[in-house]
């Protein structure tokens, strides 16, 4: 016996259907009773059709545009820091009410002067605002977004 000469062809034959009762698939032949997937043809509706009742696609409202799901980094500006020293992370920019939330996205932008000192991290800032920091004798360092902590099941 050699592998080109194995028999591959399919020994059972198709079942016919709607041939009488005794033959296991009769009368309805699989079909349910009766309604328009009973009947033949029913195939050719179109996809969503829903039996000449508007279909979920129409009844739905569409939106234009589309929404994305990754929040945007909170806007804060160079003037604003001017009341700050010494180290600013997310925590300070949250105490002070410049940013909602120190677990959110931060970027740093231009606007007016800075003149204070300071040694900022946060996760984004321009070029521009990078360059104003390190005029006024600060440093820039980019960090992660930061993680609240999991909460312990008790």
């Amino acid at each position: 016996m050699k592998y080109n000469d194995l028999n591959v062809t399919k020994n059972t034959r198709p079942s016919r259907k709607g041939r009488g009762i005794s033959a296991g698939q009769g009368m309805t032949a699989g079909r349910g009773t009766k309604g328009q997937k009973a009947r033949t043809g029913h195939r050719k509706m179109p996809a969503g059709f829903m039996g000449g009742q508007r279909a979920i696609m129409q009844a739905v409202p569409k939106l234009k545009g589309f929404k994305s799901f990754h929040p945007k980094a909170e806007v804060v500006y160079t003037d604003r820091l001017n009341d700050l020293k010494g180290k600013v992370d997310n925590f300070t920019l949250a105490e002070k009410n410049l940013i909602s939330s120190p677990y959110v996205k931060v970027k740093i932008i231009t606007r007016g002067e800075l003149t204070a000192k300071i040694d900022l991290e946060t996760q984004f800032a321009s070029k521009s605002a990078v360059a104003a920091i390190k005029k006024a004798g600060g440093s820039f360092k980019k960090v992660t977004i930061l993680q609240r902590a999991a909460k312990k099941a008790e």
